[in-house]
């Protein structure tokens, strides 16, 4: 969705009847299902269309998660679009950690961070953050 080159990679989802249960709002599991979404939109908004699939089996590299943490503010219902926004906030030597925070109409539904670290996709071993990925991301991360 976000065409800028910096500043949060905004993401739209469409919430559906189908992602809701019986009191009529959001199945808690499909909130961070809607982050890793947004995540992988950021991955495909900088690497030139390539998502985590691409990262993993084209580029040679994966980034499993070693943490998540979601914070729920207001209930997420089909009534407004969620608008996802993703920031990197910190890239370390062999990881990075995003802000995913979910808006609808305004008024903030969800707040998290999420942990990846950077594998060898051949043996799953742990690596460095390729340099692709440093040039890619720096950019976005705040001051």
């Amino acid at each position: 969705m976000s065409s800028e080159k910096t500043g949060p990679y905004l993401h739209e989802i469409r919430v559906a009847w189908g992602d809701c249960d019986p009191a009529k709002i959001a199945y808690t599991g499909r909130i961070p299902s809607w982050a890793l979404e947004a995540i992988n939109g950021f991955w495909e908004h900088v690497l030139d269309g390539d998502g985590w699939y691409q990262m993993e089996l084209d580029r040679g590299y994966g980034t499993p998660f070693v943490h998540m943490s979601l914070d729920f503010r207001s209930p997420v219902t089909p009534r407004h679009r969620l608008i996802c926004a993703v920031i990197p906030v910190r890239l370390g030597t062999k990881s990075i950690e995003f802000r995913v925070t979910g808006t609808q109409d305004g008024t903030l539904c969800f707040e998290g961070t999420f942990v990846n670290v950077f594998t060898h996709s051949a043996d799953f071993t742990s690596r460095a953050a390729p340099e692709e990925i440093r040039a890619a991301v720096e950019p976005y991360i705040p001051a």
